[in-house]
């Protein structure tokens, strides 16, 4: 449910457009994603500022491995420069770094910071900043279920138990509300596979701005078009204006 002033508790967001706007300046690729963390510390600043309980950013999906092994490396040189560079302002921020995703995929170094990155916070009460990396909205759920199956094999759990309560537990994102709102820049108007689950009832926010170019007005936009927004859950729009 959102928080007070029609401001969202969860806000998703789909990171697009880093390579695009590199290429419109004649830039490689990698010089987009580098510019982008510039994009990433505003708006971890602006969702705090803003009241904003939880923020989930799309960094690097399942399919991602498919690009370019030198921009793949890149990439991940750049996670672990981040993580070297912002934990120790996110600390002081009281901000709880979180990742999501098929982590034992990275490379052991970046495992390692990532664990030291949660650990170091964990204990922080402000905004939940949960970074999906090597994360697939079908590989949560299919991790999901052969969990659940396991359970029922080994007569920990039966059959009939299995319900949205059940599933839900064990996603990735397991004891943090769905997204109320998720934005996606770069023009694009689909969800790429993330989050598949926990997006049922979001509202979705496209916007044409490349990702390194999001800024304050970008955010405020996103948040006044979620404003207005009447979250229904499957009830009518009267009762959902009677029970307000």
């Amino acid at each position: 449910m959102a928080a007070s002033d029609n401001i969202p508790t969860h806000i998703a967001v789909i990171m697009d457009g880093n390579g695009r706007w590199a290429r419109r300046r004649a830039l490689p690729r990698h010089a987009g994603h580098r510019s982008g963390v510039g994009s990433v510390r505003k708006i971890v600043e602006l969702a705090a500022e803003k009241g904003v309980k939880y923020l989930t950013l799309f960094a690097f999906s399942s399919e991602n491995w498919a690009r370019p092994r030198e921009e793949v490396s890149k990439l991940m040189s750049l996670f672990f420069e981040a993580l070297q560079r912002e934990v120790e302002e996110l600390h002081r921020n009281n901000v709880r770094l979180e990742f999501i995703g098929a982590r034992e995929q990275l490379q052991t170094g970046l495992i390692e910071k990532i664990a030291a990155a949660e650990a170091q916070t964990a204990g922080n009460t402000g905004l939940r900043l949960i970074v999906a990396v090597a994360y697939g909205g079908r590989w949560d759920i299919v991790r999901a279920t052969q969990s659940l199956a396991g359970k029922v094999a080994a007569g920990e759990l039966d059959v009939r138990d299995i319900d949205d309560e059940a599933i839900a537990a064990e996603l990735q994102l397991t004891g943090v509300p769905d997204p109320d709102l998720l934005v996606r820049t770069g023009g694009e108007q689909r969800i790429s596979n993330f989050l598949l689950w926990n997006l049922a009832y979001a509202e979705l926010y496209f916007c044409d701005t490349l990702w390194p170019d999001f800024g304050d007005k970008d955010f405020d936009d996103a948040l006044a078009f979620y404003a207005v927004r009447q979250r229904r859950y499957g009830h009518t729009g009267d009762q959902v204006g009677a029970v307000n």
